[in-house]
């Protein structure tokens, strides 16, 4: 019954972004960043708060009905040097998890980089994380092993308007 607001995120979003990754399980961490620490640099912390709106996108999932609530999701995609793909990335908070969060960020977030011409949409994902796997194979990502690492999964999803 909580309003849940999906939005770019902002530059004057750094402390919530801050609080949101330190609140996340060691787990989530692992899962999102392939690496587990308790804060956030400053350096990355401008780096996913300043973005350039032209060659990426980020869009948190906050609560209230303002837009300035708790953040409880963020999924966010980089252009590669290619300019026809990007890289995503998801997270939802632990407490958050399995309401759709995820499913909801990501269909922005495929409907921004459909908008701005890009062609695929691709990500690595551990392969001990059976519920993102599960959620990317039912947006319609093609899953498969990485070729350099079996622990990860490669996602990738074109993004023409049929798929």
């Amino acid at each position: 019954g909580t309003d849940v607001i999906i939005r770019p995120i902002r530059p004057e979003d750094a402390e919530s972004e801050a609080q949101f990754v330190r609140e996340l399980s060691d787990e989530s961490k692992y899962f999102r960043f392939m690496n587990t620490f308790q804060e956030l640099s400053q350096e990355m912390l401008v780096r996913l708060t300043q973005i350039d709106y032209h060659n990426e996108m980020a869009l948190v999932a906050v609560t209230n009905g303002d837009g300035n609530g708790k953040q409880v999701g963020v999924a966010r995609y980089t252009t590669n040097t290619d300019k026809k793909s990007c890289e995503f990335a998801l997270v939802v908070a632990d407490d958050w998890a399995g309401r759709g969060i995820g499913r909801q960020l990501m269909h922005s977030l495929i409907a921004i980089a459909r908008d701005r011409e890009l062609e695929v949409m691709e990500g690595q994902v551990i392969a001990s994380n059976a519920r993102m796997l599960k959620l990317m194979a039912s947006l319609g990502f093609e899953v498969s092993v990485d070729s350099e690492d079996n622990s990860i999964k490669r996602v990738t999803k074109p993004l023409h308007r049929s798929g």
